[in-house]
């Protein structure tokens, strides 16, 4: 005997398989901001771009930046830039545009090229706090220890780590079918907005953020705070002039970490409500799109061989 569908059944397969299509509300809900948004964005992301991208011209110019704190710096700067690209156009192109309609498989790129950015800069991130604690704790084994094959080891394991990572998340979200509502309340598409609007049970999901979400920020946060607890002692014991030198090369990357990470606990890490879209947009925005345009001033400003290296190559052109 043949088992008929009711017409609910139906209904519901069909709905479910029209939802193809997303409407990102994100900072757009106000109509009368929306050109001077577009304008002050278009502003920052051009801004960002110029200065990353300046400063691997910098360091690809300078032979004397060819050490690793700086290969790891330019990486730095790169993903940065890759940040800032994946989401600041088409948030761009959405202050403009009438519709704000983006496809699945466009949400799904966004997101993945996302994720492989994001979790690419925490391990950059814990690798030059690594690098900072063998120059200043083993100042005579740092050409031996940070030679160039760990050197570049450590940015490849960084960026395939990133990768495998945000394949891993991709996968899972191929899983979830959309069909009550295509409204996601944020100005990309990311993992948690697209959850919350899921018709197939996302705790799989959910659980595969938290464990490996939460495993990479643990093991690369308390990476950093290893380093520069010993970084702290070893200063401790040097002279007024060797702290000064420890902490112009630290501390910018100290700032970097801490606007960085702060977000992401937030996001990902800690319980989340579904009334916190607003805060979860503010705080994506930072990360996003404000550090990654102040990354390039905080380390340009706080180090000497780089302001060195730009006032050289402008005296060049001039």
């Amino acid at each position: 005997m043949l088992l008929q569908r009711t017409p609910s059944e139906d209904m519901e397969k069909k709905n479910a398989t029209l939802l193809t299509e997303f409407v990102l509300t994100g900072l757009t809900h106000q109509p009368e901001w929306k050109i001077t948004l577009f304008l002050a964005f278009l502003m920052i992301y051009l801004i960002t771009i110029m200065g990353n991208l300046g400063l691997i011209i910098l360091i690809w110019n300078d032979p004397h930046l060819h050490i690793p704190m700086y290969l790891f710096l330019g990486s730095l700067a790169f993903v940065d830039a890759w940040i800032s690209s994946t989401v600041t156009p088409k948030m761009l192109v959405g202050f403009l545009a009438k519709s704000q309609m983006m496809s699945l498989s466009e949400c799904m790129v966004q997101f993945f090229s996302f994720a492989i950015s994001v979790t690419t800069e925490c391990f950059l991130l814990a690798a030059m706090a690594y690098d900072r604690y063998v120059a200043i704790c083993k100042p005579l084994l740092y050409p031996v220890i940070m030679n160039h094959r760990l050197c570049v080891r450590l940015l490849v394991l960084s960026f395939v780590g990133g990768f495998l990572h945000a394949l891993l998340h991709e996968c899972f979200l191929f899983r979830l079918t959309f069909c009550n509502s295509n409204i996601i309340r944020h100005f990309y598409c990311d993992i948690m907005p697209l959850l919350m609007i899921s018709c197939t049970d996302p705790f799989i999901n959910y659980l595969m953020v938290f464990v490996f979400a939460g495993s990479i920020q643990v093991f690369t946060i308390v990476t950093i705070l290893v380093s520069y607890t010993f970084v702290l002692f070893t200063i401790l014991k040097k002279s007024v002039k060797g702290i000064r030198k420890a902490f112009s090369t630290c501390g910018a990357h100290l700032l970097s970490v801490s606007l960085y990470y702060g977000p992401l606990l937030f996001m990902y890490v800690l319980p989340q409500s579904p009334q916190a879209d607003d805060q979860d947009m503010m705080e994506s925005l930072f990360y996003m799109v404000i550090v990654p345009l102040l990354n390039p001033i905080i380390y340009s400003l706080r180090n000497k061989q780089v302001i060195d290296s730009l006032t050289k190559m402008l005296k060049r052109n001039v």
